[in-house]
């Protein structure tokens, strides 16, 4: 018969060591044992889903409109550079910088000594020419009057031997003689005659040429003398001056510029995208950051052609400078905030996602069930995308949290203000 040894005895007989790994492992056990526990309870007893919340809005049918920032440069109603036409030493200069100037005004002159000893012998070539012309003319005229004398008497005489004759009274060679002498005077006074009819006789014709040349000379000095005194084209002051008394200048050497700030313009770049917006007659309020105003402005031309080399469009705006403070060169900005699409759907760009190369958007139906829809983008502006097709006035759209959102789940919507 075996005897059994009581628990606790039998207890009291376990190594300790052995007691140590025993406790260790029930501490291991336990968590799982309860971890499991609760698993077995939480596939039993599943809860209900997560409602993320989002924010949303109605869609309504609106003025779809884009904010445009230009900025750009003030220009002058002109700007005219002042250059020498000729060479040449300067020996008077009559303006200061920022001096006003009015049309006609002498500038600058240069020595004319050159100039007016040609003159002075072109003058004299041309007094010799037409005083030869009128010698010319005078002895012409002479040779005509003799002409028509010699020729009238000749036929007076050819008549009369040839009256005489007819009786016997001159031989036929003194009648011949008499036709000749008349034939030769009517030929002289032809040839004459004919160089009247044709304006002039070629010899005073000749005479006339060396004349007219003269003539153009001194014409061709005096006007290089009166270029040679540089007057101002138009009203404006002095922008540029690089010229002093005794400077020697070259032809098209860069002298003055004159400045126009009567009328100042803006001039912009405007994108190929958004030129169709712009028309002329437009207004807007002009920021001058350099004289701490804003002025008012109005678009009075738009470029009807792209510029090839910054691929834009030109607009240039008047401004109102009736207190006279602007000058070329500031640096200008203006926003324009106008229709991009009339009366049209659209969303925030936050409520548009793309998936696979489809935009889509999340609706919210009256039971908060969410809905995802494949959508048709149109226009867009800084913080909106026009919706084409896939969503109908009066649907409510989501506007936030949209990586949370799957089509058929259900949420939590906030309306916001539109």
């Amino acid at each position: 018969m075996i005897k059994t040894m009581p628990i606790r005895k039998r207890l009291r007989t376990i190594p300790m060591k052995t007691k140590v790994i025993t406790g260790v492992v029930v501490l291991l056990i336990l968590p799982l044992a309860i971890f499991g526990f609760h698993s077995k309870n939480a596939a039993n007893n599943p809860r209900s889903e997560v409602k993320p919340n989002v924010d949303i809005m109605t869609v309504h049918r609106k003025d779809m409109m884009k904010t445009i920032e230009l900025t750009g440069k003030t220009v002058p109603e002109s700007q005219v550079d002042i250059s020498a036409k000729y060479s040449g030493k300067i020996i008077q200069v009559n303006v200061e910088l920022g001096q006003p100037v009015e049309p006609g005004q002498v500038l600058v002159v240069q020595d004319t000594k050159d100039i007016d000893a040609a003159l002075t012998q072109n003058e004299a070539a041309f007094r010799g020419a037409n005083a030869d012309v009128v010698e010319s003319n005078a002895s012409f005229r002479a040779s005509y009057q003799k002409a028509q004398a010699d020729y009238k008497l000749s036929s007076i005489n050819y008549e009369r031997y040839k009256a005489i004759s007819k009786m016997g009274g001159v031989s036929r060679e003194a009648l011949d003689n008499a036709e000749q002498q008349m034939n030769a005077a009517k030929a002289a006074l032809d040839t004459l005659a004919n160089q009247v009819s044709s304006g002039s006789a070629a010899v005073v014709m000749s005479k006339e040429a060396i004349r007219d040349k003269a003539a153009g000379a001194i014409d061709a000095l005096e006007n290089q003398r009166n270029d040679m005194v540089i007057r101002s084209p138009r009203a404006g002051e002095i922008g540029y001056r690089q010229v002093e008394v005794g400077n020697l200048v070259q032809a098209g050497q860069k002298l003055l510029s004159i400045v126009d700030n009567s009328n100042i313009y803006v001039d912009c770049s405007v994108s190929e995208q958004d030129i169709g917006l712009f028309r002329t007659g437009m207004t807007a309020s002009i920021v001058i950051d350099a004289v701490g105003k804003n002025y008012n402005g109005k678009i009075i031309y738009v470029s009807p052609a792209i510029d090839a080399a910054t691929q834009s469009f030109s607009v240039r705006l008047a401004l109102d400078n009736t207190d006279n403070t602007l000058k070329a060169g500031m640096f200008a900005r203006t926003d324009f905030t106008l229709l991009l699409r009339p009366q049209t759907l659209f969303v925030p760009k936050e409520a548009v996602t793309s998936l696979n190369g489809k935009d889509r958007i999340f609706i919210v139906d009256e039971n908060n069930q969410v809905i995802e829809r494949v959508i048709q983008t149109g226009a867009r502006n800084d913080s909106s995308i026009e919706i084409i097709a896939g969503i109908n006035e009066g649907e409510k759209v989501v506007i936030s949290n949209l990586a949370r959102l799957k089509n058929g789940m259900k949420a939590n919507p906030a309306v916001v203000s539109e």
